[in-house]
């Protein structure tokens, strides 16, 4: 399964792309930027689609081996005509981010208007039915992710609100999932990197032996538009605002034919992550190509560490 070349540290499923819109069984554009999780004995991963008008939409897809999936007949969630979300998710429903937090799948997405995007916040129980919980920032904010636990006594949240074109990981906290504050800066861009436009995180944190990992995306801006890679970062578990380190380089770059050419080339975009049992504590990446496609790569933590430059 691993990428033959070895060119970057995330392998490659060999039999990458698992999902392209051939695979969606009702007319769309385009398919890309899955959230992944686990309920039961399934792989759940839940799709970004966007459909012949241009909207966005979230559909589930279902497999029990992590690689061949199923798409479900009819979409999970399409934008609300309901208040206060119909407003705010008037172009859609973007890049979802799933935690299974205290017994619920807790679902972080982007609701697109005109106004701006905003963080939202939806629940499931099973993947059937979803109930909407709250607007859950001020715009322009998007790339949020809740931690699976409190930490520090506190729900947490990665988000990305934008300052100018400039995009940098915040940290947020709340007592009710629903009022966030006591903001500060996790992971700001380096101007001189690979990361140097915006950063933003990517899958749900995952709690590893060594701290809190962080897949998140890096862009740096060229004179041939944007290149979309992923990065690590590690945080400390109980201590959020303790960086332990971050990626010197890239964990995987672009360079496949359907990670370059696409609806927006040059893209590797994940929105989720899931840590597989085992003593290893080996990580199934699921990512979006060129905004066309999904795909998969794997990767150890420790790997992930030989590449993570402390005080960065």
């Amino acid at each position: 399964m691993a990428n033959k070349f070895g060119r970057d540290v995330v392998q490659r499923y060999d039999q990458n792309p698992i999902l392209t819109v051939d695979d969606i069984p009702f007319p769309c554009n385009t398919v890309f930027n899955a959230a992944a999780t686990r309920l039961g004995d399934e792989t759940i991963l839940l799709l970004r689609v966007e459909n012949l008008q241009g909207h966005s939409i979230l559909v589930v897809a279902r497999g029990t081996d992590g690689y061949h999936f199923t798409v479900d007949e009819e979409p999970f969630m399409t934008p609300s005509r309901d208040e206060p979300f119909a407003t705010y998710e008037r172009k859609g429903v973007e890049d979802p981010r799933i935690t299974f937090l205290e017994g619920t799948y807790y679902i972080v997405y982007t609701a697109a208007s005109g106004y701006g995007a905003r963080l939202a916040l939806a629940k499931t129980d099973d993947f059937r039915s979803v109930e909407r919980v709250g607007l859950i920032s001020e715009p322009d904010n998007k790339d949020g992710t809740l931690f699976p636990r409190k930490v520090g006594g506190r729900y947490a949240r990665f988000d990305r609100p934008m300052v100018g074109d400039t995009g940098n990981i915040w940290i947020s906290y709340s007592d009710d999932l629903l009022h966030w504050g006591d903001s500060h800066v996790a992971l700001p861009v380096r101007g001189d990197c690979w990361d140097s436009w915006r950063v933003g995180a990517s899958a749900q944190p995952i709690e590893t032996r060594a701290g809190w990992l962080e897949i998140y995306h890096g862009v740096k801006s060229t004179s041939a538009g944007p290149i979309y890679r992923l990065g690590a970062a590690m945080f400390d578990k109980d201590d959020l605002t303790h960086l332990l380190c971050r990626s010197s380089i890239p964990i995987l770059t672009p360079r496949e034919y359907y990670e370059r050419i696409g609806d927006v080339g040059n893209v590797v975009f994940s929105c989720g992550a899931i840590m597989e049992d085992g003593e290893d504590e080996r990580i199934t990446i699921y990512y979006g190509a060129a905004d066309t496609s999904i795909c998969i790569g794997t990767v150890r933590v420790d790997e992930l560490l030989q590449w993570c430059a402390i005080g960065e």
